[in-house]
């Protein structure tokens, strides 16, 4: 069965071939604005079942992996940077604390979907301005949850991980493994 990433994340893709799975690139596009009694591990739960989903309908011979990633702090999501300020006050607040990654998986075949969310905690260093500053003009953080990659330059705040790295990355590998099991697709063939 042939596998589908709907996702145009190069991370994703890359730790999906880093376990020997070649998915075709089929991003999906949905409306991921959070409800409003939504909570953060909800809300990534279901923008990553709505991307598998959304793609399995339209292809409906394979197997859909779908994800989303959210970094949290004191139970509030920090999306994208939308610009240099924005950036800056969720690197303040992330400096020198703790938050937490949720980045759920969904896989479907077009009739069933399995879907499962991890947490990692991280705890970043303190950081300052000018580290702030330098890491924004990198170019690295404006595209990224929390605005940060932590197997790039954002690896220099990371004090501690305590759960998934790959799911911090983008894609909790050990999970996407099991589920892909119980659709009888393994990996290791």
């Amino acid at each position: 069965m042939k596998v589908i990433l709907a996702s145009q994340s190069p991370r994703r893709l890359e730790l999906l071939q880093q376990i020997g799975i070649q998915p075709e690139v089929c991003p999906a596009h949905i409306d991921e604005t959070p409800l409003s009694d939504e909570t953060p591990e909800d809300y990534v739960n279901r923008l990553a079942r709505n991307k598998a989903e959304a793609v399995a309908e339209k292809r409906s011979d394979s197997l859909v992996i779908g994800s989303d990633t959210s970094v949290v702090i004191d139970n509030k999501i920090l999306g994208k940077p939308e610009s240099r300020d924005h950036f800056f006050s969720m690197f303040k607040r992330l400096s020198g604390a703790k938050h937490q990654v949720m980045t759920a998986v969904a896989i479907t075949d077009g009739q069933l979907t399995r879907s499962e969310v991890v947490i990692t905690q991280v705890s970043f260093y303190p950081i300052s301005e000018g580290e702030i500053e330098r890491y924004w003009l990198s170019g690295e953080p404006q595209d990224k949850a929390g605005g940060y990659g932590i197997q790039g330059l954002g690896a220099l705040f990371v004090k501690e991980i305590q759960g998934s790295y790959s799911a911090v990355v983008g894609l909790p590998i050990a999970e996407t493994g099991k589920i892909l099991e119980k659709f009888g697709f393994s990996t290791w063939t």
